[in-house]
This record gives structure tokens, C-alpha cells and sequence, in this order.
């Protein structure tokens, strides 16, 4: 960052009064430009034993496999977040939604939030950043093909339940780059 976004005045990186962290503060009014992590909300959309996946049309990991996911915007909760994202990938209505899993993702600054929930119908196709969709047994997970390392875990942590018959709510983290594990 090298400009205020209040004011325009050049910003300089230094830790405010009262901070512990380097932040860009403005030169001219002050403003402190605080830089937090990104949150990434999905689903996890179910019909019977199966779950809908989503083929990448896009960047990063083009052609992999996913579950419906993206960014949180701004006024919105994350399980609208989660619903927005699957309508908008695999044009899928979902139903009443379960938190599943929180995975902190520390070498991005990224938050994924995933929920469960079943879809309304088999009314569903790709949308504009979707190559494909289709519902999977887990049997049929393509492993070696799944675009993240969260979504891969968010799917353990998914099969691993279903197999005990209790769903839970799960929290972890992935603390390294691929390739570092």
C-alpha cells in the first residue's frame, strides 16, 4: 500500500501507539490501514449419500475439483455467503445449513467457513466458474484432483463422521505452503 484511501497523502508502514504489528498509517490524517485475513465460505451440498463437486473454469487450480466456495461480501452472514456461492458455481438451491467446519488457513491469511446442507433438488449445472458439476459417492471423490487442501480436509472430516454416524463441528489449520507439508 503506498496511498491513504481516505485522503490520498502517502502511507508509511510503522507499529500506531498502542499497536504491536507494523500497520500503514497515513502521513498526512492518521488513518491506520488495517490488514486482516480473508474469509472463504462454502458448502457442503448433500443429496442422499452423495455430494455436489464443482469442476474449476477458473484460477488458481483451473480444472480441479471443489466444493462450492468463495469470498464473504460485505452485509452478509457466512451461511448466506456459502449459499450465494453454491448457487453461483453450480446454480444449486440449498436448504437449512449445519456449520461444519472452520479451517485456518495461516500462510494466506484466509479463514474457509464450510456448512452442510442438503439440496432442495437435482436442479443444478455449472455456473460461469464451473466447468462441470456433479454429485459424487465417496467412493467416487476424485482425491488426486481437488483443488485445495481445505476442501480436501473439509471432505475427511465429512466421510470420517458420516462413517461414526455423528456429524460434528470441526476447527483446523493448515500452516504451511504446498509442497512444505
Amino acid at each position: 500500500m503506498n496511498f491513504c484511501s481516505q485522503c490520498g497523502a502517502r502511507v508509511s508502514l510503522r507499529i500506531p501507539p498502542g499497536d504491536t504489528l507494523p500497520r500503514h498509517v497515513c502521513d498526512a490524517c492518521g488513518e491506520i490501514h488495517y490488514q486482516n485475513p480473508k474469509v472463504v465460505v462454502g458448502a457442503i451440498p448433500e443429496w442422499e449419500d452423495r455430494i455436489l463437486l464443482c469442476r474449476r473454469a477458473i484460477e488458481p487450480r483451473h480444472g480441479k475439483w471443489t466444493l462450492p466456495a468463495g469470498f464473504m461480501e460485505n452485509h452478509e452472514t457466512t451461511a448466506v455467503g456459502a449459499a450465494r456461492e453454491t448457487a453461483e458455481e453450480a446454480c444449486a438451491r440449498l436448504g437449512k445449513s449445519e456449520l461444519f467446519a472452520l479451517i485456518d488457513i495461516t500462510h494466506i491469511s484466509q479463514v474457509h467457513v464450510f456448512y452442510r446442507a442438503p439440496l432442495l433438488d437435482l436442479d443444478f449445472a455449472p455456473g460461469t466458474e464451473s466447468l462441470e458439476t456433479r454429485l459424487f459417492s465417496e467412493d467416487e471423490i476424485p482425491w488426486d484432483e481437488i483443488a485445495f487442501r481445505s476442501v480436501a480436509l473439509c471432505l475427511r472430516y465429512y466421510f470420517a463422521d458420516r462413517k461414526s454416524g455423528r456429524m460434528g463441528i470441526h476447527v483446523g489449520a493448515i500452516t504451511t505452503p504446498p509442497g512444505h507439508e
